[in-house]
């Protein structure tokens, strides 16, 4: 009867143990699972501690400060000692932008009534966290890549720049947007005449709404500093820095550069990196929890010579009136320079897209379909007279000069438009079109980051139509681009397709057919013999120069576009001069050009 009540009493003992957690791992092991379940939930998961209120906010903090778009927590491992147990968790939180912080951490687990609950402190949340720390993440920016020249020199360079801010709303209410405009023009009409008292009340009308505002300038950081006494306490006016690719000199490559800036946004802004921080309640950081580098992006190339292109912006700056040059390479099609002076950039893109009579630059197609045609050879003899009449159409040469009977090349050197008409009147309605297309002049390209228009040259039955056409006015039109492909297109034998960006693709249409090897020859030998003798010996001491003079009438006829399109070497270009006159001008920038190279 004893033993029977001593064993009863032992087995009461046993179970009452384990009631108070002698055996009550697997007890410890539910809490951490059900903790790490509920984490991304901070209410469910506070509840779960022995401090839900802190727990929590704690929790809450973490979830805004890191936009998590999910936390999963795994539990590793728990090991009971002394009457509590202690749980390893793997937290994995899921960022925006794919982004990943995993981390170890581990939480006290202590007996609760019937079961368990985590102790709660701020290193559950993380190892290295104290009470009244906070998380947060930084975005930490790589340096914007440089854009690069074909020799490897910035074109486009990380810069500061100020963005110039007007808010309308709050200038009125302290003492007028005019006054302030007119102190914003006063200051920053010597970076940009554009920009006045008018167009900025102007800009400001359409801003309407409390926190509307409109860019006045955005200015470099040293032009900025220099006016920033003057505009700095205006009222209504802000502004705000940032990092941009910026060109050597403030103007420099007005045509091309901001379009390759935009084309290139992404590639040269690299992969930004990021940290998780914690922070003190003052808010100092304490400790840096997490970190991935910025991955900086790779140099992006360009075609353009920088050499070039300043020596055509410095060449055409000489010249009052709207002038334009461009320089392609003829072996590879990449674009050297684009440039223009201030007069021709009120015009528009001139240089790219406009759209002018060539006048006798397009001899060069003229003489091309005649040489195809079999109508003539280089020593063909030709007339030359100061006058011809085609179809009632009376066709003379500049200031009526006359050859006489001259061989075909010598009437190209001089810029015979008698003998030019008479041949295009010969020609087949399309022998023009074709020609000019083979030489590029009518082809499409669809170029990334810019727009051009080679130019167009329609088929014609008219008799006289084709005879205007035959010395490049007429219906033929061309721009600068179109013309300087022309004589790449001579200097090469074929068309280049123009690329302006490495890695960016060009898609072509419309393209011609190669020259024959024996009408490419004849055409460069001809385009020489205008600068050995013809109407481009300015240009003689310069080297193998080969070009075209043109003079193209527009309007009324009483005035004329000056035109030069040629090769040197694998530089081949062309400038226009609108309202030039005369081809002299267009000449003179190109010796300016050439001897700038």
């Amino acid at each position: 009867m004893r033993r029977t009540l001593c064993l009863a009493l032992a087995a009461v003992l046993i179970s009452s143990l384990t009631a108070c957690g002698l055996f009550s791992s697997a007890g410890a092991e539910d809490a951490a699972r059900a903790f790490a379940a509920a984490y991304g939930d901070p209410a469910a998961a506070a509840q779960l501690t022995d401090a839900p209120k802190a727990a929590e906010a704690a929790l809450r903090q973490a979830k805004q400060a890191l936009d998590a778009e999910d936390v999963q927590v795994a539990v590793e491992d728990v090991t009971e000692a002394d009457g509590a147990a202690t749980a390893g968790f793997t937290v994995t939180w899921k960022l925006p932008d794919d982004r990943t912080w995993r981390y170890q951490t581990e939480a006290e687990l202590v007996p609760h009534g019937d079961g368990w609950q985590v102790r709660w402190t701020p290193a559950v949340l993380h190892p290295k966290l104290a009470a009244q720390h906070t998380l947060a993440v930084e975005t930490e920016t790589p340096e914007l890549a440089p854009v690069l020249d074909r020799s490897g020199a910035n074109v486009l360079e990380p810069g500061y720049v100020v963005s110039i801010m007007l808010y309308p709303d709050e200038a009125r209410q302290s003492g007028g947007v005019h006054t302030v405009a007119k102190s914003l023009a006063a200051s920053l009409k010597r970076f940009d005449r554009t920009i006045t008292e008018r167009s900025i009340l102007a800009a400001a009308r359409k801003a309407t709404g409390k926190n509307a505002s409109t860019v006045v300038a955005v200015l470099r950081e040293h032009d900025y500093q220099s006016v920033k006494p003057a505009i700095y306490d205006l009222p209504g006016v802000k502004f705000v820095r940032q990092t941009r690719l910026l060109p050597p000199s403030r103007d420099l490559g007005s045509q091309l550069l901001p379009a390759i800036r935009t084309l290139v946004t992404d590639r040269v802004t690299g992969e930004a990196g990021w940290r998780v921080v914690a922070k003190d309640s003052l808010g100092a950081e304490v400790a840096e929890l997490h970190r991935v580098d910025p991955k900086p992006a790779k140099a992006v190339q360009t075609t353009i010579s920088l050499d070039v292109l300043r020596a055509a912006e410095k060449a055409v700056d000489r010249e009052r009136k709207p002038a334009a040059l461009v320089a392609l390479q003829p072996s590879s099609g990449g674009i050297l320079a684009v440039a223009q002076n201030e007069a021709a950039d009120k015009q528009g893109a001139i240089s790219l897209i406009g759209r002018f009579p060539p006048g006798s630059t397009f001899k060069m197609a003229t003489a091309l379909a005649a040489l195809r045609a079999g109508e003539v050879s280089p020593r063909s003899k030709v007339d030359c007279p100061g006058t011809t009449v085609i179809g009632g159409r009376l066709v003379p040469n500049e200031g009526r000069f006359q050859l006489g009977t001259v061989p075909l090349a010598q009437a190209f050197a001089k810029s015979c438009n008698t003998t030019f008409a008479r041949l295009a009147a010969r020609l087949p309605a399309d022998a023009l079109t074709e020609a000019a297309r083979d030489l590029g002049v009518g082809a499409d390209f669809v170029i990334p980051g810019i727009t051009t228009i080679t130019g167009s040259a329609p088929p014609s039955g008219s008799l006289v139509q084709r005879a205007e056409n035959g010395f490049g006015q007429g219906k033929v039109l061309a721009s600068p681009f179109g013309m300087a492909l022309a004589a790449a297109t001579v200097r090469a034998g074929k068309t280049p397709v123009p690329t302006l960006v490495k890695g960016e693709k060009t898609k072509a249409t419309g393209l011609g057919r190669p020259l024959r090897k024996e009408h490419a020859a004849a055409l460069r030998d001809m385009m020489r013999q205008v600068v050995t003798q013809g109407t481009a010996t300015a240009l003689r001491g310069l080297g193998p120069v080969h070009g075209k003079t043109g003079t193209a009438q527009f309007g009324d006829g009483k005035h004329s576009h000056g035109w030069f399109a040629g090769y040197r070497g694998d530089v081949a270009f062309a400038v226009l001069v609108v309202g030039g006159e005369t081809s002299a001008p267009a000449v003179e920038i190109s010796k300016a050009f050439l001897a700038g190279l």
